[in-house]
């Protein structure tokens, strides 16, 4: 685990393709975060490190978006409105074990359809403004404690 301090949105969307340049197919990435933590504006930033040059929009409405044109897939859901039904039955596995990456915001409620290893970011507001963002990285199991070290490796080489 380690967590660093994004000071705008820029710096967030870094961050992200930055991530994005270490993800492989069948990636799971899941976001906590309030509403306005900055979930969609990391997930624009994943997708452009995976070379999309799509307009990345929140699927709140859609549950799933998929944007397939750069080095892999990226599949973006939001589970949100699944609290009081679950996930079952919808095809989940379909993306979370095809050839691309999978970012999804309110997992919790999808929890028994989530594999075992995944990595979690956890988007926090702070500044007087609520400008900035704390971003902690929490790995759950072998590969994502990986990416996150290799990741932290590289931040520490660029001085972030």
């Amino acid at each position: 685990m380690f967590t660093l301090l994004a000071k705008n949105e820029e710096e967030t969307m870094e961050l992200a393709a930055q991530l994005a340049q270490l993800l492989e197919p069948k990636d799971v990435i899941l976001l906590e975060g309030n509403l306005g933590a900055g979930k969609t504006t990391f997930t624009k930033g994943l997708a452009k490190g995976l070379g999309i040059d799509t307009v990345i929009k929140s699927p709140t409405y859609t549950l799933i978006r998929e944007y397939t044109k750069g080095r892999l897939p990226l599949y973006h859901m939001d589970v949100y409105r699944l609290e009081d039904v679950g996930g079952d039955d919808l095809g989940f596995e379909e993306y979370l074990y095809g050839n691309g990456v999978s970012v999804i915001e309110w997992a919790q409620f999808i929890k028994e359809e989530l594999p075992d290893a995944y990595l979690t970011i956890r988007l926090v507001p702070t500044g007087e403004f609520f400008e900035n963002r704390e971003i902690t990285f929490l790995p759950t199991g072998e590969r994502y404690a990986t990416l996150v070290e290799t990741l932290q490796g590289i931040l520490k080489e660029e001085g972030k």
